[in-house]
């Protein structure tokens, strides 16, 4: 049996996450692990609901979401990071070392 690892910086809301798992099954794949840097329990809770065969490693486990789907405190947005989009906040970014804390 072959094992996919679906790879995804964060898992906020789940919705992508989701998504992915049920076209990966449709496809015809069994094994599924879920692989990230850091999740929100809102979203490990929703994973684990919708697709409780499926794994989940993450890095770090933060304080849950905004109002917005945001992990709290997070990272900001990682695919607006990732293709230059994301609009820059006025306050000061988080130390990187509060995602250490667990």
């Amino acid at each position: 049996m072959q094992t996919c690892l679906l790879l995804d910086p964060m898992l906020a809301t789940c919705g992508t996450a989701a998504a992915a798992c049920r076209l990966l099954k449709r496809r015809g794949l069994a094994s599924i692990r879920y692989v990230g840097l850091i999740a929100a329990p809102e979203g490990v809770a929703r994973l684990h609901d919708e697709h409780p065969d499926v794994q989940v490693f993450v890095a770090a486990l933060d304080d849950g979401l905004n109002g917005r789907g945001f992990i709290l405190p997070g990272l900001g947005d990682a695919g607006g990071r990732l293709n230059g989009t994301e609009k820059r906040p006025a306050a000061a970014p988080r130390p990187a070392g509060r995602l250490l804390r667990r």
